[in-house]
């Protein structure tokens, strides 16, 4: 957090440089570190890459039960790379709140707003189109990172009364967000 990066909106780019040598090599690093640090997702600007390029990946539910995936609405969602996305929000399944965190804001997490459902169409990593419907957390994830890309941080849409630190909400975790609001 405070890198100027994360506050540019990340330049697209050509099928050339997408299947260039040294973004595939790009790609190979984000999932790395994506990994590493246990996250769902990981846009270029968060590794100082002012680019149109993040990589998903949602396959560890280990730390979540059976209630908690069916309050999300997540699923196990395969490694994917999404290139110059344009986020469209469909706007007849309204929102959901949920705390969220930021490996680029690390320590903190808080409640915030996402459509429940979205659609993206972007370049994958062989400069193919692709059109991805997503709903619960697999479209929370797409909105931010996408985010990522245009400037914007989870704490610009976070519900400040609603911020804490990762320990206070590790205490907590087993609770709503609306049990947790109300304390």
């Amino acid at each position: 957090m405070g890198h100027p990066i994360l506050r540019q909106v990340a330049r697209e780019f050509s099928f050339e440089e997408i299947v260039s040598p040294e973004i595939q090599d790009l790609i190979e690093t984000m999932k790395a570190t994506m990994q590493a640090a246990s996250g769902v997702g990981l846009a270029a600007p968060q590794i100082g890459k002012p680019l149109q390029l993040a990589v998903i990946e949602d396959m560890d539910h280990r730390n979540l039960n059976a209630e908690q995936l069916a309050a999300r609405d997540r699923h196990l969602v395969p490694f994917h790379v999404s290139i110059n996305p344009r986020l469209y929000i469909d706007e007849s399944t309204g929102n959901a709140e949920f705390f969220e965190g930021c490996l680029s804001v690390p320590e903190f997490v808080g409640v915030v707003p996402r459509a429940e459902s979205v659609c993206v169409e972007c370049l994958n990593e062989r400069g193919e189109p692709v059109v991805i419907q997503a709903k619960g957390w697999y479209a929370r994830i797409l909105q931010h990172e996408i985010d990522h890309l245009n400037g914007i941080l989870y704490i610009d849409k976070v519900q400040l009364p609603t911020l804490m630190t990762a320990e206070n909400y590790s205490k907590f975790m087993q609770k709503s967000v609306k049990e947790i609001q109300t304390e």
